[in-house]
């Protein structure tokens, strides 16, 4: 895929696996978060499809890269809200 592909596809995948992932943070995610959680998070679901198949993933506009990439993102924004949770609410604690 070239760049605004990548771009696209990054913030349809990011923009679901916000809707999904949900929290207070939601409404405070730009766009640019949710382009960067949906490309990471499509290479974060290749990896894991990569390790558990043996098969390397090509990504495309197709529902099974689409699918593979809306998975690994809403992963990764799950770990990163509880990890933004965990210290916000220590920062809490200490006051």
């Amino acid at each position: 895929m070239g760049f605004f592909t990548w771009i696209i596809f990054g913030a349809l995948v990011g923009w679901i696996a916000n809707l999904v992932v949900g929290g207070v943070d939601r409404r405070q995610q730009g766009c640019l978060v949710s382009v960067l959680v949906g490309v990471l998070g499509a290479a974060l679901g290749g990896f894991v499809y990569q390790v558990a198949t043996g098969e390397h993933q090509r990504f495309g506009f197709d529902f099974p890269s689409f699918g593979v990439a809306i998975l690994g993102a809403i992963v990764l924004l799950a770990v990163l809200r509880l990890a933004g949770f965990a210290g916000r609410r220590r920062d809490r604690d200490r006051l």
